[in-house]
């Protein structure tokens, strides 16, 4: 599970700890699948992080990246970067294709949110 330290802050996710870190987790979960190479991808990244602050333990705040975990992006037939996923209580419950304004992410994000 999600040590103390990491509330708040962007947590990195990998093919080997998505089990875990994603579908076990007791809070909802967005995974930015993003890659290197990809430009849109790097716009989100400062929105996201703001916003794992601003959601601080009510939503974890991951990334995943896709060219480093192959098994995971094809799992989820990933297709296009950004991609985001919500995950509640290890079942897919949203996506976003494509950068999108901070308001945006936020207002997407929330709705997810525990009542």
């Amino acid at each position: 599970m999600l040590q103390a330290q990491e509330v708040g802050a962007v947590v990195t996710v990998t093919d080997a700890t998505f089990a875990t870190l994603v579908l076990a987790s007791d809070r909802p979960v967005v995974v930015d699948f993003w890659a290197e190479w990809c430009p849109p991808c790097r716009a989100i990244s400062k929105s996201l992080a703001e916003l794992a602050e601003e959601f601080g333990d009510r939503m974890v705040v991951a990334t995943l990246n896709s060219d480093e975990n192959p098994a995971t992006t094809r799992a989820y037939r990933i297709l296009s970067l950004p991609t985001l996923l919500v995950f509640r209580r290890g079942e897919l419950v949203g996506s976003t294709v494509g950068a999108r304004p901070k308001s945006h992410l936020r207002q997407a994000l929330t709705a997810h949110l525990e009542p």
